[in-house]
């Protein structure tokens, strides 16, 4: 099977999953706090962080993709100081398109959290602490784990969502081979050159497959949360 694949198309996904893992993985502790935030507390200004949250969703990938430059370049805002203190940088590197995919798909991640944990019973947390447990036990001992489901759901979705960033990504961190050059991008590529449908076809065959599959795993996670919530 892997041999229908030419290792450009491989190193492509290589870096696609790299990048997907990353963004999702390190945007989940604050996609709990926030989820955690929205679910449970009332507060001025709250409608307005939660469309702030979901502005990714709404506005052009290239306009993040250019704001995220504007802060995290090397003469960014937030860049600079860093590159110049620590020699760090997101722009033009697999840290950048890891940054980029994680804001895109970080409404979706929240989203999900906060729908699983506004489904949790309230009386449960209000019990342990009758009990004597504190705010953090009550959370990692109750809320936490009987939000499992949905917040693996978010992780997977998220995941999902990376593999098929673009915008966000080419303008900031470019389309860079071995660096940057994730499946949409190598895509893009090709289907810039003539005579390279086969090549695109294969890209579009294994974005399609990777997708497919963490569409598959958010939905089986969703309703095995559903299922442990009922039972």
């Amino acid at each position: 099977m892997f041999s229908f694949f030419t290792p450009a198309d491989m190193e492509a996904a290589k870096l696609s999953l790299i990048v997907g893992i990353s963004s999702a993985a390190g945007s989940l502790p604050f996609g709990i706090a926030l989820g955690w935030l929205l679910a449970r507390k009332n507060f001025v200004g709250k409608g307005i962080l939660d469309s702030m949250l979901h502005l990714p969703m709404v506005v052009p990938p290239v306009v993040t993709g250019y704001i995220l430059l504007i802060l995290f370049g090397k003469r960014g805002i937030l860049g600079k100081p860093l590159f110049e203190l620590f020699g760090f940088t997101f722009a033009f590197n697999i840290k950048g398109a890891a940054l980029a995919s994680a804001v895109i798909a970080f409404p979706l991640l929240v989203r999900a959290i906060r729908i699983s944990m506004e489904g949790v019973d309230q009386n449960l947390e209000a019990a342990a602490r009758t009990l004597g447990a504190g705010r953090l036990k009550t959370f990692f001992t109750i809320t936490l784990p009987l939000s499992i489901g949905g917040i693996i759901s978010g992780i997977v979705m998220a995941f999902a969502r990376s593999l098929g960033e673009f915008g966000a990504t080419i303008t900031f961190v470019s389309n860079i081979p071995g660096e940057t050059k994730t499946l949409p991008l190598a895509l893009y590529s090709q289907l810039q050159i003539p005579g390279q449908e086969g090549s695109a076809v294969r890209l579009a065959v294994i974005s399609l497959v990777l997708a497919s599959l963490a569409l598959i795993a958010s939905e089986y996670f969703a309703r095995k949360n559903l299922a442990k919530r009922s039972a």
